[in-house]
């Protein structure tokens, strides 16, 4: 099934859209209170991107495209992707809103890091994720997957 991935505005519909699901915290709190301050309508800055099913969010993901500068996990070193907070609201799991998610991160063709939830590790290997080395310094107690494109490799150690 193809769903359509829109990039989410932030403006007090969606912020209230974002309460329903679990992962609901810090970013959104800071969002919702630069809102309130400036009463920014449709700013466009989000990093979110969601799925809606009729006109509810049942699915979304918060994705940040990190500086080659910065990447220290992929060979040759290049701006890659951080993709955060996927969630789909329970009555809408299983039914491809989550997979649509992933293929959508993966069409920029840039490499994808993400630190899985307990328990959906699973979920990300059969997406083709894999684990990397764990570096102590890097990793800090996250245990990353990342999706690599064809050319590029994981740093090496």
């Amino acid at each position: 099934m193809d769903y359509k991935v829109e990039k989410l505005i932030v403006n007090y519909k969606t912020l209230e859209e974002f309460k329903k699901f679990k992962e609901y915290g810090l970013q959104e709190l800071s969002m919702f209170e630069d809102l309130e301050a400036n009463i920014i309508e449709n700013d466009s800055k989000s990093p979110f991107y969601g799925i809606y099913f009729g006109d509810k969010l049942v699915a979304r993901m918060s994705l940040y495209q990190v500086e080659k500068k910065f990447d220290r996990y992929f060979d040759p070193s290049q701006d890659y992707l951080e993709l955060w907070k996927l969630e789909v609201i329970p009555d809408y799991q299983n039914k491809g809103y989550g997979n649509a998610l992933v293929e959508f991160a993966k069409s920029f063709g840039l490499p994808i890091k993400t630190n899985p939830r307990v328990k959906s590790a699973g979920f990300w290997l059969k997406k083709g994720f894999s684990s990397v080395h764990y570096d102590m310094e890097r990793d800090r107690g996250e245990n990353p997957l990342v999706w690599i494109p064809e050319g590029v490799k994981e740093q090496s150690y």
